[in-house]
């Protein structure tokens, strides 16, 4: 069977990537293409763009077997550093009415608890990277996610969404953190939950005191 994929348009440019819209046998798709970090050795840096490529790659399929969804992966081109994606049809999150975002960040809450119960810190939690088709949400971005089952990385995932609440929701914030809270305790139990929030709070504190300083 003959494979095309012709490059459209480029949807956005990112520190790490390019986001392309295309279409991969004939379908909708999306490529993602790490680009070159001009600072870094080229051997290093080609090391290090496959790698993040193929567990970015890896990462979005594995996450399938708990329950989470993600994009179909189509292609993996190691050597040119590309993912070649299924094109996700819906509305982001951050585009969507208050009252819907502060219902689905409970669904978030509960797709993240999955995700840190599996030992998985997705690294770049924004309402940017879900989407909401119908009633199905989909998480997007795995370029910065690691294997990790430390508390402080988890809180780590934890404040970046809250950052993200307070600078692009901030008529809802507390409404939206509680119903994330909420769903992200439902999934890894009300224990688990109350150390992730107090290391949130000690990196807050450590922000503030890098500031002051």
């Amino acid at each position: 069977m003959e494979i095309f994929a012709i490059l459209l348009k480029l949807v956005k440019k990112g520190a790490e990537a390019d986001i392309y819209l295309t279409t991969w046998n004939g379908k909708k798709s999306i490529l993602k293409i790490r680009k070159r970090k001009e600072y870094r050795n080229e051997i290093l840096d080609n090391r290090i763009r496959t790698l993040r490529t193929v567990r970015e790659a890896t990462m979005i399929s594995e996450v399938k077997q708990f329950g989470i969804s993600t994009p179909l992966v189509y292609f993996v081109d190691s050597k040119k550093f590309e993912i070649y994606m299924q094109f996700v049809e819906g509305r982001l999150v951050r585009d969507l009415p208050s009252n819907m975002i502060i219902k689905t960040c409970e669904k978030i809450g509960k797709m993240v608890g999955t995700l840190h119960n599996n030992s998985i810190m997705h690294g770049d939690l924004t309402t940017s990277n879900f989407i909401l088709l119908r009633n199905k949400l989909v998480i997007l971005d795995f370029g910065l996610s690691q294997k990790t089952e430390r508390i402080e990385d988890h809180a780590i995932d934890l404040r970046l969404f809250k950052e993200v609440l307070n600078s692009a929701h901030v008529e809802i914030v507390n409404k939206a953190w509680l119903s994330f809270l909420r769903g992200y305790g439902k999934i890894v139990g009300s224990q688990r939950r109350e150390r992730v929030i107090s290391q949130v709070s000690v990196i807050e504190k450590r922000g503030r005191y890098a500031n002051v300083v």
